[in-house]
C-alpha cells in the first residue's frame, strides 16, 4: 500500500509506524467493513442491526458517492449479485462494477463531471417508487464529489465558495452547513427525492463524532443547520462569497426557497442510516498492530481538531512524558489518534494537514538525534534512544489525499528537520510538500478505497 515502504521503514521504529498505517487503513475498507455489517440469508438482508424482507421489494438500487462509493457498491454486489437491478454512484476512485455505474468526480474542489454525476443520481432518486430499496453509499469526501448547485448558483460560484471555506480555517461541519444550503442533493434533499422509496444508507464516516448530517454532507440524513447558519459561518470567516451564493442564501433565510428536511419530516419515516466504519475502526486496528509488535498500545482520541500543526506540539508532548515518566504508558508504546484537524491558510504552498502536522511534529522533535541508531532486528528500538530520538511521528490521511496534494501525509523524526529556519518558513507559507519532499519524509499510497479521517502513530521507544 505504502510506496517505497522500504526505504522509509529504515528502522524498527519506523517500520511499526508504518504497519500501523497500512493495517488500520485496510481495516476501513468497504470489502472487510461492508462484509462484516451486510449479510443475505434467502429473502433477508441484515444492515448492522436492521433487517429488511426484500420480498416487499420490486428492485434494489444503489446510489449515493464518496472517495469510497465504488468500492461500496463492488462490496454490495458481491453480497446481493443480480439481486441489486441497477443504480448510480459518484466517486474519484472508481473500480468496476457489474450492475451499478460509476462515475467520476473531483475532490476536494467539486467539478462539472461531479456535477454530472450528481444529476444522475438525482434522476435515480426521482424514478425511485414505494416499491424500490435504496441502498445508500454514502462516504467520506461526498460534499465535493456529489455537487448540484441549486438554484442559480453556477457550479464556478460553488467551487469559489468551498475553496475561501477549505482556506479558512473552519471545520466541516461549518463547511458543509454552508454546501447543503446550496445543494439539491445534500442536507437530506437526496431522500427528499427517493421518497417514497426505502432508503437505508452504509456509511462510512469521516466525521469526528459521526454526525449522519455532516458525513458527505448528510444527503439521506436530518438537517438541523439552516439559511441563516449558512449566511453566519460566511460572516464568521470573512467569506467574500460570489453574489448568487449570498443572493441564494438570503432568499431562504427570508423564507424564500426551502429548508433542507429536518428531523420532523416524514420523509425520513422510511430512511435508516448505518455507520458500517469510523475513525475508531482504523484506530482499533491499528493498536492491535502495535500490540502485534510488542508496543504497548495508547488510543489517545478519535476526536482531535483543531489546527494541525497546534495538535502535533500536544501529540509530541504526550510522546515525551511517555519516554521520559512512562505516563501515563510505558515505552515501547505506540500512541494513536484521529479525528481531523484544519489549517488556517496563510501562505501560497502545497501541503495538507497530515503534512503540516508532521512537519510541526519534526520541529519539536529536532535535535534529538531521531531514531537513525536503530536496528530493525529487534522490534522494541531499545537501541534506538537519543535525547528525543525515542519518538517517531506518522501522520496520513486515510483516503490517501492530505489537503490537495498527491501525499497521504509524512513520517518524521528528530533527523527530519536539518535547518529550523527553513522548517519554520515553510510551515509559515502553507509550503510543506516541497519540505517533506526534500526531506524523503513523504507517505505515498494513492487512492486507498476508504476515508476515515486522519490517522496519527506515534512511536515512542526509551
Amino acid at each position: 500500500m505504502i510506496a517505497d515502504r522500504d526505504r522509509l521503514a529504515s528502522t524498527a521504529a519506523r517500520d511499526v509506524a508504518l504497519e500501523c498505517l497500512e493495517v488500520g487503513i485496510e481495516a476501513g475498507h468497504p470489502r472487510t467493513v461492508v462484509r462484516d455489517a451486510v449479510s443475505l440469508e434467502g429473502e433477508t438482508l441484515r444492515i448492522a442491526d436492521a433487517t429488511y424482507d426484500l420480498s416487499e421489494y420490486e428492485e434494489i438500487v444503489v446510489l449515493g458517492g464518496g472517495n469510497a462509493a465504488a468500492h461500496v457498491a463492488v462490496a454490495l454486489e458481491t453480497i446481493l449479485s443480480d439481486r441489486i437491478d441497477g443504480g448510480v454512484v459518484v466517486t474519484d476512485d472508481p473500480v468496476e462494477t457489474e450492475r451499478v455505474a460509476v462515475r467520476e468526480g473531483d475532490h476536494p474542489v467539486p467539478s462539472e463531471r461531479g456535477v454530472d454525476g450528481t444529476r444522475d443520481v438525482l434522476e435515480a432518486a426521482d424514478a425511485a417508487t414505494e416499491s424500490t430499496l435504496v441502498l445508500a453509499a454514502i462516504t467520506g469526501g461526498g460534499s465535493a464529489l456529489m455537487p448540484a448547485p441549486a438554484g442559480d448558483v453556477s457550479l464556478e460560484a460553488l467551487r469559489t465558495t468551498t475553496d475561501a471555506l477549505l482556506a479558512s480555517g473552519a471545520d466541516i461541519g461549518e463547511i458543509n452547513a454552508v454546501r447543503k444550503h446550496l445543494s439539491a442533493l445534500k442536507g437530506g434533499r437526496l431522500a427528499r427525492r427517493a421518497a417514497p422509496a426505502t432508503v437505508a444508507s452504509l456509511v462510512l464516516s469521516d466525521v469526528v463524532g459521526n454526525d449522519l448530517s455532516v458525513i458527505a454532507s448528510g444527503p439521506v440524513a436530518p438537517d438541523e443547520s439552516t439559511f441563516d447558519e449558512a449566511l453566519r459561518v460566511l460572516e464568521r470567516y470573512g467569506i467574500d462569497a460570489p453574489d448568487a451564493v449570498a443572493k441564494h442564501l438570503e432568499r431562504g433565510a427570508a423564507g424564500e426557497r426551502a429548508e433542507t428536511p429536518g428531523p420532523d419530516d416524514p420523509v425520513f419515516d422510511s430512511v435508516s442510516n448505518h455507520v458500517v466504519a469510523d475513525g475508531m475502526t482504523v484506530l482499533e486496528a491499528a493498536r492491535d498492530a502495535a500490540v502485534e509488535r510488542g508496543y504497548e498500545p495508547l488510543v489517545l482520541s478519535s476526536r482531535v481538531r483543531g489546527e494541525a500543526r497546534d495538535a502535533a506540539t500536544t501529540h509530541v508532548a504526550i510522546a515525551e512524558e511517555v519516554r521520559v515518566t512512562g505516563t501515563p504508558v510505558s515505552p515501547p508504546a505506540v500512541l494513536i489518534s484521529g479525528g481531523e484537524t484544519t489549517v488556517t491558510v496563510r501562505g501560497d504552498g502545497t501541503g495538507g494537514p497530515n503534512q503540516e502536522f508532521a512537519t510541526s511534529a519534526a520541529l519539536e522533535l529536532e535535535g534529538g538525534g531521531g531514531d537513525e541508531g536503530g536496528s530493525r532486528d529487534g522490534d522494541d528500538g531499545s537501541d534506538e534512544a537519543g535525547s528525543s530520538g525515542g519518538i517517531t511521528v506518522a501522520a496520513v490521511d486515510t483516503d490517501g489525499i492530505d489537503g490537495a496534494t498527491d501525499a497521504a501525509g509524512a513520517l518524521v523524526d528528530g533527523t527530519t528537520v536539518d535547518d529550523v529556519d527553513i522548517a519554520r518558513e515553510s510551515l509559515a507559507e502553507n509550503d510543506v510538500y516541497p519540505y517533506l519532499e526534500a526531506r524523503e519524509s513523504l507517505v505515498f499510497t494513492g487512492p486507498t478505497g476508504t476515508n476515515l479521517n486522519d490517522l496519527r502513530v506515534l512511536v515512542v521507544v526509551e
